[in-house]
């Protein structure tokens, strides 16, 4: 662990980094030169988010690439993955929507014996990174708007269906911290005006696309999280709510009959 005197650890905490020690000892981990230290210290310190910084970001064991201006995956999306792992049952096809760097995918796929796994999102940039990471588990990822992104042939097949969609309010976009508002894509971030309306479509078309007993599991907030489990019922799933009070995590899962 580097000194609290060390330079790097000083520049660190002189921009607001709470973490400057654990920060600057993964920075030098990552760094190939000195020069290349320098570099990276002075972009964090100028905001840019620390996983863009180091081009990665540890997500559920695994190490997922992400690039400039893809949504960084949180750890509190791992409690989504478990959840997932937890229900699944003779997996065979398993679907990243909004899938961002497909950290959710990636990490699916590393838990459950390699399913066929299929990535999606809207934003060039994050198919490209999602590519990288789900590509050492055979993963194909598709760019579009939702489902219409997806293969017709998945229609009915999908045994676990994650996604990780945007659900911050309107209004409360501009509340965010800047490495988050400032860094990643609005698209990833803003959720309309009650946080739900991406996650209200996801819910509509989801039983179209599950297989019989399969699931759809959606992140949420705390206050959000009795609309959510409305708007599963009303899609015909069978509606749930998990919580992880140590990763202030709300997943809501709907399961197909």
């Amino acid at each position: 662990m580097p000194s609290p005197s060390d330079p790097v650890v000083s520049a660190l905490r002189a921009a607001g980094c709470v973490f400057a020690e654990d920060e600057a000892e993964l920075i030098r981990s990552t760094a190939r030169t000195p020069d290349e230290v320098t570099a990276m210290v002075d972009r964090r310190v100028s905001g840019l988010p620390l996983e863009h910084v180091l081009g990665w970001a540890g997500f559920h064991g695994l190490r997922i690439a992400v690039e400039p201006g893809v949504f960084v995956p949180r750890r509190r999306t791992e409690f989504l993955v478990d959840q997932a792992v937890a229900l699944a049952r003779n997996v065979s096809v398993v679907v990243d929507l909004c899938c961002g760097s497909g950290a959710v995918g990636a990490a699916l796929a590393a838990s459950l014996g390699g399913p066929e796994l299929h990535a999606a999102d809207i934003d060039p940039a994050a198919v490209r990174c999602a590519r990288r990471n789900v590509a050492p588990f055979g993963g194909r990822v598709h760019q579009g708007d939702l489902y219409a992104a997806l293969p017709d042939i998945l229609r009915g097949r999908v045994d676990v269906l994650a996604a990780n969609v945007p659900y911050v309010p309107t209004d409360e976009v501009g509340l965010l911290p800047p490495e988050a508002r400032d860094h990643e894509p609005l698209t990833a971030l803003d959720g309309g005006a009650d946080g739900l309306d991406i996650l209200r479509r996801v819910a509509d078309e989801a039983p179209r696309w599950l297989a019989p007993g399969g699931s759809l599991l959606v992140e949420t907030s705390e206050p959000q999280a009795p609309l959510a489990v409305e708007a599963f019922a009303r899609s015909g799933l069978i509606a749930g709510l998990a919580v992880s009070d140590e990763l202030y995590a709300n997943v809501v899962i709907g399961t197909m009959p």
